[in-house]
């Protein structure tokens, strides 16, 4: 199966007249649509410099197209689905019926959120900083021996999903997490992958944009959000 996006520009395609504009940050970038819909999708210290010309055609090697086509999957398609349930990861998931539990990038609150309840977690981050991250010579064995990956959505924009989901053992599951998150039912096709968790803006939301086109990150723009989540219907906990 294509990696993600390759899967979606094959599946819904990639209209560039539908794009009213784009708007990159530091920290992240943002495609708000002619019908108002806003996306996003997190920069990971890539300096994204893209107007829509650019976009005429689209080069999935670069990474700055596939951070700005993850934002505009991301906004043409968490808006079409009424099967989304509002929660945050933690108030739906119980990790305490996990024994081996991985993060893929470091999501902070939820790791405080483990330490306060005392269950043991692993976590790897390339670019962040945390006593408790993992070295990232080991990621591919423990993703291997994880019956639970909590997976930062980047990793479809950054090319590595697909090499982390295919190494994740057959009692695995995997959770989606992030405002980059695509919440599309068709994430479920790949292996494991049980939830999305994302966040969902109100429609030409200028406050979002604004906040993003002047370099702050999530803890500025998701108040402005939903947290929502979708559900698989393979889902075992």
């Amino acid at each position: 199966m294509d990696e993600p996006l390759s899967y979606f520009i094959k599946k819904f395609g990639f209209d560039i007249s539908n794009i009213k504009r784009i708007v990159t940050g530091k920290k992240y970038s943002a495609v708000i649509l002619r019908n108002g819909n806003i996306g996003v999708c997190a920069n990971l210290l890539n300096r994204v410099e893209l107007k829509k010309e650019d976009l005429k055609k689209i080069d999935l090697s670069d990474i700055n197209h596939r951070i700005i086509l993850n934002a505009y999957y991301n906004a043409s398609l968490n808006y079409s689905n009424n099967e989304h349930q509002t929660g945050d990861i933690f108030e739906k998931i119980n990790f305490e019926t996990y024994e081996n539990i991985v993060m893929l990038g470091l999501f902070k609150p939820i790791l405080e959120n483990f330490r306060k309840n005392k269950i043991k977690i692993s976590v790897f981050d390339m670019l962040k900083e945390d006593r408790e991250l993992v070295s990232m010579e080991d990621i591919t064995d423990y993703v291997n021996k994880a019956n639970a990956v909590i997976l930062s959505s980047t990793t479809v924009f950054n090319n590595s999903f697909m090499n982390i989901v295919n190494n994740t053992g057959e009692n695995c599951d995997i959770f989606l997490l992030g405002p980059s998150s695509i919440m599309n039912r068709d994430m479920f096709l790949y292996k494991n992958v049980k939830e999305i968790f994302g966040s969902v803006f109100e429609k030409n939301d200028e406050r979002v944009l604004n906040v993003i086109e002047n370099g702050y990150g999530t803890r500025k723009f998701l108040p402005f959000g939903g947290k929502i989540y979708l559900k698989s219907d393979l889902t075992q906990k």
